[in-house]
């Protein structure tokens, strides 16, 4: 497989996922991960079972989830989306690292951070 073609499936993988899970459906979790999965993020556990049970109660499961952009090379998918919930309606920014291995997603690392009020974002967070 050449590097543009493996890119381009990698990123339909996670764009998949991503908005399946946003749409509620935490089994696409079970087809998209390995069952050797790696979490960077300190607190989650690795291992898919582990994970979807952890993310099926983090608010993360029950938020809305908008995506922004996406950005894939190779191995790595990359997505930065803004995550809101009623109790938190400014939300947070998103920026989630997927690395796939033969259209399974094999390890994560994210980055969040909370979207300030408008008036100290004036060019915006998204």
């Amino acid at each position: 497989m050449n590097e543009t073609s493996e890119t381009a499936r990698n990123k339909a993988v996670a764009v998949h996922a991503f908005n399946e899970f946003a749409a509620g459906n935490l089994d696409v979790l079970r087809t998209t991960l390995r069952d050797d999965f790696i979490e960077h993020s300190p607190g989650n556990p690795s291992g898919r079972e582990a994970f979807i049970a952890f993310v099926a109660q983090a608010p993360v499961a029950r938020a809305r989830l908008a995506l922004k952009r996406v950005i894939a090379e190779g191995d790595y998918v990359v997505m930065h989306y803004h995550m809101t919930t009623d109790d938190a309606p400014r939300g947070v920014a998103v920026v989630d690292i997927w690395r796939l291995v033969d259209g399974q997603i094999a390890e994560h690392w994210d980055v969040v951070q909370p979207v300030p009020e408008d008036a100290r974002t004036p060019h915006g967070m998204f």
